[in-house]
């Protein structure tokens, strides 16, 4: 069987080092037959990275979907705010779809890529790649097998980290709401996906609360300035730039988005005039950074999620799944799983530290995903775990919470399909 060949629009960090790399581990399954990307620097890598001729290389999405380009399938890994009109443009040209999270931050757009992919009948994937980690893989067959009982609630933390709040949401590209979408949408809905992964039924319901407390010009330290390399207490603060990105043996993510040059020198220069060298109280950041989230789901069981940059980032994704005769308490940074019985009293301990390669990335769910989705495109079907109903309700539950969080309600879930 030929590989499965894709174009590929977007070659940042999602696109160029996230999913296309399955095309070098095994060629004889996919193909990168194409690439958009509008920054130079990252173009010509990407097309020497995977042997791209000059006639498969394009500055613009639209002249790659427009160049007839014989292919099977289309990542979408471009900005935010740019993924319903290529994801639907490429359906329409005769392409299946996977998608980079969020499709879209408005029900409007999700439901234009529903029924774009309903009426072409072309599949569109989601990259909720958590569905495809052995940790939250193991809680599900926890919980399917009856071992704790009957699910009745679960408690779920995403710790994004205080470093990584800085970098990608107070001076980085999903800082602003109006330029990407709300932290709950643009980091947490994998966490309400794979909340509807676990329990198994829709959401009816959520309320949710929260703000941007910590990062701005009110908690800045006295002493500080706009940029940290003229800051007077760099020395004292976590979320200094020289402490995140002048590591000389640090060379890959979130270093790596910072410039292309990553000599101390160029770092220097990124952070003397870039985004990243800026002062985190001194940002124009309006996302919040701290979120708490209640649902209800179909059938009465309820769940809370929190999300909150003020973490260390190695503890990862925490999670508290309680049933009526047992409870399984986890952390997805080392997978262990903790599993009460409330029969006999019994705990039952499992770590399974993930080994090198297919542990990096989600914990292994990058790769887990783009092998699921080339599997669906050879033939099998069930491969990738949810529709393209399943992945919009995720959404549509993170756009719900916002309008609580913003509105002081209770909002009923409006699902598409």
């Amino acid at each position: 069987m030929n590989p499965v060949r894709m174009i590929v629009l977007g070659a940042g960090a999602r696109g160029m080092d996230a999913y296309a790399p399955y095309a070098l581990l095994a060629p004889d399954q996919l193909q990168i037959v194409a690439v958009a990307e509008p920054r130079d620097a990252r173009r010509t890598a990407f097309a020497a990275r995977y042997g791209l001729p000059e006639n498969a290389v394009f500055a613009d999405w639209r002249e790659a979907l427009a160049a007839g380009i014989q292919a099977d399938a289309v990542l979408v890994a471009t900005q935010d705010n740019q993924h319903v009109e290529p994801a639907c443009v490429a359906m329409e040209r005769g392409y299946d779809v996977l998608l980079e999270k969020p499709i879209a931050k408005h029900e409007d757009e999700l439901k234009r890529i529903y029924d774009t992919s309903v009426r072409t009948g072309k599949r569109a994937a989601v990259c909720h790649v958590l569905r495809y980690t052995r940790f939250f893989n193991s809680l599900k067959a926890i919980i399917d097998s009856g071992e704790i009982g009957e699910l009745v609630n679960i408690s779920h933390s995403e710790n994004i980290g205080f470093w990584h709040m800085a970098h990608s949401f107070v001076r980085g590209n999903w800082r602003r709401e109006d330029e990407t979408s709300p932290l709950i949408l643009a980091k947490s809905c994998h966490d309400t996906d794979i909340l509807l992964y676990l329990v198994g039924k829709d959401c009816k319901r959520v309320a949710s609360f929260g703000n941007l407390k910590h990062f701005t010009a009110v908690s800045a330290p006295e002493g500080s300035a706009e940029r940290c390399l003229d800051c007077k207490v760099a020395d004292k603060c976590p979320y200094s730039a020289m402490r995140l990105y002048m590591i000389p043996f640090l060379t890959g993510w979130p270093v790596s988005v910072i410039t292309d040059d990553l000599s101390p020198a160029g770092r220097l220069k990124a952070l003397r005039e870039g985004p990243y060298g800026r002062c985190v109280y001194h940002c124009d950041n309006d996302v919040v950074d701290h979120q708490s989230t209640v649902l209800e789901f179909e059938g009465g069981v309820t769940a809370t999620m929190t999300v909150s940059a003020f973490t260390d980032f190695r503890h990862g994704r925490t999670i508290h799944i309680m049933g009526s005769h047992g409870e399984i308490r986890a952390k997805m940074s080392d997978e262990t799983i903790e599993v009460t019985s409330f029969r006999d009293g019994t705990v039952r301990i499992t770590e399974n530290p993930l080994p090198g390669g297919m542990g990096d990335g989600h914990g292994g769910g990058d790769m887990g995903l783009i092998a699921s989705f080339v599997r669906m495109e050879r033939g099998e079907e069930s491969a990738v775990k949810s529709s393209i109903r399943d992945a919009i309700q995720s959404h549509l539950i993170c756009i719900a919470a916002e309008e609580s969080r913003k509105n002081h309600t209770v909002v009923d879930i409006r699902n598409v399909g």
